[in-house]
């Protein structure tokens, strides 16, 4: 696919319309109209019955379920997959190229899954990528090889594991990388990465409030698996550069709740 062919596509996908409505009707500055389409996801996706383009429903088994378990006896449960992520998508194929999407998707599916309290396998992530579970395989290969912990239904129950790319990211952007910086190393889109950085800050925000993290896992809608994860590195980045960034971020994120500043 050339770099025409992808400026086409882009052109049609649902955020690029909402953003065309924002600068050209509404006569907003392009960044303005980047920022009112990220808060709008933040605020909207995930939270309706209705699926958005490039999402699928399939069945996973839950988190909690054994490995060892034999999958017809394995409860399972009902989890929202986002294959295809519109943009976000479009900008890894773009410049990491086809392969790199895959398990950027692959990474994807795993944290959705995980953020559902389910898990899934292989063969799941096969059938939902349209590929087969040897380029699944392969995939997982390459990606635990840099480091990555995968969280398939297969892993979850072990010991001894990597940080999830997630984390890794984190980890980058508190040691003083940019968002560019780390798309370049990771291969995921600025977009994605900034989700990340936001609910990390978020996360801190609520363990300083003495919060306990199964509590910050509900109000943030992500995993506990994420969530100790993400304070666990927030305990080891205790570097002054690194808090000095992260108080940054945390003083963004509060001048961002006008909700607080009415109740004061």
């Amino acid at each position: 696919m050339n770099t025409g062919e992808i400026a086409r596509l882009q052109a049609k996908t649902p955020e690029q319309r909402f953003l065309r409505v924002l600068e050209q009707e509404f006569h907003q500055p392009p960044r303005v109209a980047q920022a009112v389409l990220e808060e709008a996801q933040a605020c909207l996706l995930g939270h309706s019955d209705v699926l958005q383009p490039g999402q699928m429903r399939v069945l996973l088994a839950c988190r909690d379920a054994a490995a060892s378990q034999a999958l017809p006896s394995t409860a399972t449960r009902e989890v929202v997959w986002t294959v295809d992520a519109g943009r976000e998508d479009l900008y890894v194929r773009q410049r990491a190229g086809r392969q790199e999407l895959r398990r950027v998707r692959l990474q994807r599916l795993l944290d959705e899954a995980l953020t559902q309290d389910a898990a899934a396998t292989q063969e799941d992530l096969a059938r939902a990528l349209q590929v087969s579970v040897r380029t699944i395989k392969r995939d997982c290969a390459i990606l635990e090889g840099r480091g990555i912990y995968l969280p398939t239904r297969g892993h979850l129950h072990g010991i001894g594991r990597g940080q999830t790319h997630k984390a890794q990211i984190v980890g980058r952007w508190l040691q003083g990388e940019t968002y560019d910086q780390i798309a370049q190393h990771t291969h995921h889109c600025p977009a994605s990465i900034k989700r990340y950085v936001q609910a990390f800050a978020r996360i801190v925000h609520l363990h300083q409030q003495e919060l306990s993290a199964p509590q910050i896992a509900l109000l943030v809608a992500q995993s506990l698996f994420l969530v100790q994860e993400y304070l666990a590195i927030y305990r080891t980045h205790a570097s002054p550069e690194c808090r000095a960034r992260l108080e940054e971020q945390l003083q963004r994120f509060q001048a961002a709740r006008p909700e607080k500043k009415r109740a004061s």
